[in-house]
């Protein structure tokens, strides 16, 4: 890979996309030739911009990079909020070398400091792109496309482009997000490297209360434990198999994290050892953080960090023993990342667990099909069918970045004609969007309740009341929500935040950086919490956020797995007796394909797709005037029976028209700049979304009134 990589990139002026394992060494496949490259330029301004998703990562990699920019007497600047403020003013003044930057702080620059962006920005040679997989999608993606596209202006000449990632599903759909204007251009490396050898195991717990993932503290501040809980089986195997080497276990969500954390210091207490298990999420402080990481590299002492997805970007954390991980995954790219973290050494396997919760006495069809099980069955399968999910084609943050852009080129420009701005932002590329429907969403920004857009007699755009308030906050650089939040001190030191939501006062007990705690102050005015350590406490709500989609194929193999008959050697004894009950359960309720079941009073229409299927298939329904809700497997439809819903196929068909349910969806405003946006712009956008989908929904409703099989 490095071979290949470093020919392309002295040899050629071509954007290269490099596609390789964790740990093969694409930074020094980019970089090595392109300091080469620079260490005898003679132009001012900066020679390379390195651009990652986390600040972490760049900080890491500039004690990667460091001593090999001094050696060539290149200067290297961190550029992010929480870097020296020092290296970047002597950047400013005289611009070489190598900047390592997060998009918000190119946003920062071009709308702080315009002049001096053209100064660093416009004799770029080439802007390395890492992680990539994570800009494909999202508004940050967008967002980044965007930027991108704006110091491409700001340059006589182009700079190229050089993406790096461990995990894309689609490299042609990388390409054009490299080179949307000549994706064929781009040269595409490709290399798998040979594979460690894969140790892994599923691993069932039965949940005996009635609710999976409960606090389990009581009202007295006492942790509940017994066999109520399926967590405090898993603390268990935990604590056996994971103190005494480098290990990551990926809890999912915060509170997971912070429930899994409390359970193991305890156990740990208990038995008298020091504890090894560490909490890493985003709400912790970053000292908090990196003294996880450090531990974790260093490897003189056992360190298992209990992870949201912070630690599965390629933060330089060294070789760990093994990878666990609290449920089944829902993204095999996710999957792909984290495992990468193991088996780095010569000789080495990678070691994957996946706990898995189900309930003891499954309610209804769902519960019996144990879909936690077959979902992480089913992710392994394809994971050793090495399968990647490929971006979503239409990202439904599309108009609320361009609400952020359109503001932030007006302050870099002082002003733009509407043409101008179309040309310079909407003209093809990520954000590309009519002139039609361009003058529509800049009406409704100039809407004088708005109040973002002001127009001059000559055409040119200006900021409003509501848009010079905005642009001036440091919360505008970001395309995504940063809400505001209760900082937690204890003895002088910052554990981190917790979501507003939480009640707080004195004497109050909470738990939190995987102990226990009691609030001795409360500063409202500045939304500081004293705490003092504590036997104690109740864990904080953390904001849950949207569930992670579920690919098609995903789903597919999901009903894969309950057709099959054979059963893995990966399953300890639990799950291999759930994977048995659930395709008893399946052949139960269908003969070969038959997509309905009763349930209750209810329908659940199964079609094994995804999440956007699933979704547009639930809004038919309501549109129709049912109750229905997408699940992962399909929909369920109250007050329907199966056979009723059979006979209702042909007036569901009349529904599929996407301008007709498109005027029926609500709560279409979920990005940041979205209540910005006019509604039928936000409605077009999601019938453009759905277009694809159309004719496989009228497919599938075919399918359900003259079925292949018989329906019980």
């Amino acid at each position: 890979m490095q071979d290949q990589s470093i020919s392309a990139i002295l040899t050629g002026d071509e954007d290269v996309l490099i596609c390789a394992a964790t740990a093969a060494g694409k930074t020094e496949a980019a970089f090595l030739p392109l300091l080469t490259q620079a260490a005898s330029r003679e132009a001012p301004g900066l020679a390379i911009l390195y651009v990652s998703p986390l600040k972490a990562l760049i900080n890491d990699q500039a004690r990667r990079l460091d001593g090999l920019c001094e050696s060539l007497g290149l200067p290297l600047v961190r550029w992010h909020g929480d870097a020296p403020q020092g290296p970047k003013t002597r950047t400013f003044k005289h611009p070489r070398g190598v900047a390592l930057i997060t998009p918000e702080s190119i946003e920062a620059m071009l709308v702080r400091r315009p002049a001096d962006a053209r100064r660093l920005f416009g004799a770029l040679d080439a802007i390395v792109i890492d992680e990539l997989h994570a800009f494909l999608r999202g508004p940050r993606g967008l967002h980044l496309a965007s930027l991108l596209r704006r110091i491409d202006a700001l340059a006589d000449r182009r700079p190229r482009r050089i993406g790096l990632s461990a995990t894309i599903g689609d490299p042609a759909i990388a390409a054009s997000w490299l080179h949307p204007s000549a994706p064929s251009s781009v040269v595409r490396i490709e290399v798998e490297g040979g594979q460690p050898e894969l140790r892994l195991q599923v691993r069932a717990y039965l949940q005996r209360d009635s609710v999976i993932g409960t606090d389990a503290i009581g009202s007295d501040g006492t942790r509940i434990e017994g066999d109520v809980d399926a967590l405090s089986d898993i603390a268990d195997h935990g604590f056996k198999h994971l103190r005494d080497e480098n290990n990551l276990l990926f809890a999912g969500s915060r509170r997971n994290v912070e429930e899994l954390a409390d359970r193991l210091r305890a156990r740990s207490e208990a038995a008298g050892v020091p504890n090894p298990f560490l909490p890493h999420h985003g709400n912790l402080a970053r000292e908090l953080r990196e003294e996880v990481e450090g531990r974790l590299k260093a490897g003189d002492l056992p360190t298992t960090a209990i992870a949201t997805t912070t630690l599965e970007l390629g933060i330089d954390i060294g070789s760990v023993a093994s990878i666990a991980q609290l449920g089944p995954p829902r993204s095999i790219a996710g999957l792909r990342q984290r495992l990468g973290r193991s088996g780095r050494r010569a000789g080495a396997a990678s070691v994957l667990r996946i706990y898995i919760r189900e309930p003891a006495a499954p309610d209804g069809p769902l519960g019996r099909l144990r879909l936690p099980t077959i979902c992480a069955i089913a992710a392994v399968r394809l994971l050793l069918d090495r399968f990647v999910e490929p971006p979503e084609r239409f990202d439904p943050s599309t108009f609320s970045v361009a609400v952020q852009q359109t503001l932030s080129l007006i302050v870099e420009r002082g002003g733009v004609t509407p043409a101008g701005l179309h040309r310079e932002l909407f003209a093809g590329g990520a954000l590309a969007m009519s002139a039609g429907d361009l003058a529509n969403l800049l009406r409704g920004m100039a809407d004088p309740e708005v109040g973002l857009l002001e127009q001059s007699p000559d055409g040119l755009l200006m900021l409003g009341r509501t848009g010079e308030r905005i642009t001036v906050s440091r919360d505008f650089y970001a395309n995504f929500d940063t809400e505001e939040e209760w900082r937690l001190i204890a003895g002088g030191r910052s554990l981190g935040t917790i979501p507003l939501s939480n009640a707080v006062a004195v004497g109050v007990l909470v738990g939190f950086a995987g102990r226990r705690w009691r609030i001795l102050a409360v500063d409202d005015p500045a939304k500081v919490v004293e705490v003092v350590s504590h036997p104690s406490g109740r864990l904080p709500q953390f904001d849950s956020g949207s569930g992670e989609p579920m690919h098609d194929r995903l789903a597919a193999e999901m009903l894969a797995v309950l057709r099959d008959a054979d059963l893995p050697p990966w399953l300890d004894k639990t799950s291999n007796r759930m994977l048995q009950e659930a395709r008893t359960a399946w052949s139960g309720m269908t003969f070969i394909d038959g997509p309905l079941i009763a349930a209750g009073r209810a329908t659940i229409l199964f079609t094994w797709r995804g999440t956007t299927f699933n979704a547009l298939a639930a809004v038919v329904f309501v549109a129709a005037g049912y109750n229905a809700e997408a699940i992962d497997v399909g929909v369920e439809i109250d007050g329907l029976s199966p056979s009723e819903l059979v006979a209702q196929v042909p007036r569901l068909m009349t529904l599929l028209d996407l301008e007709l349910l498109s005027k029926t969806m609500e709560g279409l405003r979920h990005a940041k700049y979205d209540e910005f946006v006019v509604e039928s712009l936000l409605r077009k956008d999601w019938a453009r979304r759905n277009s694809v989908l159309i004719p496989e929904i009228s497919s599938f409703l075919n399918d359900i009134a003259e079925p292949k099989g018989a329906v019980v």
